[in-house]
């Protein structure tokens, strides 16, 4: 199938912006606004077309591995805007790194997201010093520095003069002399700050990045997910498999109707990426360890909302789009985002939305226990009862995981 993989990448970046967000109080667009400089820099150094468009790309991916690390250190939820300062962030980095290789970059540049947070002198995390940091993660260092000290989204005389100043005030310590000089011409254009706020970046990032597509396999689509799948479940540590889960409950399901096999990998995919928009929703309310009050629930209501934004521009990702969206409908039109009825509904939607409240069910969480089999299928027969699910599908479900819960 044809991938445009910055086009997904592009897609995806408000998503894994609400990380840093959530993290860090960093505000929207912030991976689009480091890749348009790093881009610009690129440009200005006379990089090839491969290497300004995978500039973008490992600049969309810089923090990727953001939510793995704080999951896997226990950061609470009380540290973490002092995580930027702990020892344990650097591993974020190699985290990052890790899951970029799965990628299908179109150059063969190493340690771009190791190195991301690198300091011209040496005093990095991992104490690389001048030239030995690949030149794309330079770019990608002072790109994202600036923005988090500086904030390039508004600009004004005074602040683009202090700016510069700090600049300036770091060449040969955090920057490589010539990024910086490089950077003072680049900016000096008008349009470079007006490039930069939130009305204009998308577009002209879209504008700028050279256009390269590719025919990937559906199965090295799917394997590019598993990172993202990754991801999102690291967001919580109560959803850490739920992703994973509901991909090999459909995986299950599918090879029960005899899918045909594109259709089946699309599936799982949906599946895979079905919570994506969660990536928006604060840590504070997805680990909250009993049940969400009302305004708690509003906000948890527009993850799947967010799943459609991140998901519904992506050519070739339509159906998948759909699938993962509409998994919290019902059948009544009681569902969200959109309270579909069921004739807007179809069978694969209707799927998803079934075998994510059993794979839920069957997961242990803050507020509830793990339910057997028994149980969440007698839960699913009565939400058939109020027509909010497929019976059909529900019955199935019964029949195929009876004896082999997955």
């Amino acid at each position: 199938m044809e991938f445009k993989f910055n086009d997904f990448l592009m897609s995806i970046s408000t998503a894994l912006d609400f990380i840093e967000m959530d993290v860090f109080s960093i505000e929207i667009n912030h991976s689009k606004r480091v890749a348009y400089v790093a881009l610009k820099l690129a440009q200005y150094f006379n990089l090839n077309i491969q290497e300004q468009i995978d500039t973008v790309s490992f600049s969309i991916l810089h923090d990727n591995g953001l939510t793995q690390t704080i999951l896997e250190n226990k950061v609470r939820n009380s540290d973490l805007k002092e995580f930027y300062f702990m020892e344990s962030f650097k591993e974020h980095c190699i985290a990052g790194e890790n899951n970029a290789r799965k990628f299908p970059f179109l150059t063969n540049h190493k340690n771009i997201i190791k190195y991301h947070h690198e300091r011209y002198d040496g005093k990095g995390f991992f104490k690389v010093k001048g030239e030995d940091i690949p030149l794309i993660a330079q770019f990608i260092a002072f790109a994202d520095y600036i923005d988090f000290a500086f904030k390039y989204k508004k600009v004004d005389d005074e602040k683009k003069e202090r700016m510069i100043k700090y600049i300036k005030s770091q060449k040969n310590k955090m920057f490589n002399p010539k990024i910086v000089d490089a950077f003072l011409e680049i900016s000096s254009k008008d349009n470079f700050w007006e490039s930069l706020n939130d009305n204009n970046i998308k577009k002209v990032l879209k504008e700028e990045v050279p256009v390269y597509e590719q025919e990937i396999d559906i199965e090295e689509i799917l394997k590019i997910m598993n990172v993202f799948s990754k991801i999102i479940d690291s967001k919580s540590q109560f959803t850490e498999k739920h992703s994973d889960g509901l991909a090999n409950k459909i995986h299950k399901m599918c090879d029960n109707y005899n899918y045909k096999h594109e259709e089946k990998i699309k599936l799982v995919i949906a599946g895979k990426l079905h919570d994506i928009g969660k990536l928006a929703i604060p840590i504070e309310i997805l680990d909250k360890p009993k049940k969400l009050d009302d305004e708690e629930i509003l906000i948890m209501k527009k993850h799947s909302y967010y799943t459609n934004q991140c998901l519904s521009n992506i050519d070739g990702f339509e159906d998948i789009a759909r699938w993962a969206s509409n998994h919290h409908e019902k059948l009544n039109g009681t569902g969200y985002p959109k309270g579909l009825k069921a004739d807007e509904l179809d069978f694969n939607s209707r799927l998803v939305a079934c075998l994510d409240i059993y794979q839920a069910l069957t997961e242990e969480r803050p507020y509830k226990r793990q339910f057997s089999h028994e149980e969440a299928v007698s839960i699913l027969k009565n939400m058939v009862l109020n027509n909010e699910i497929d019976n059909d599908i529900t019955n199935d479900i019964d029949e195929v995981f009876r004896f082999n819960n997955v």
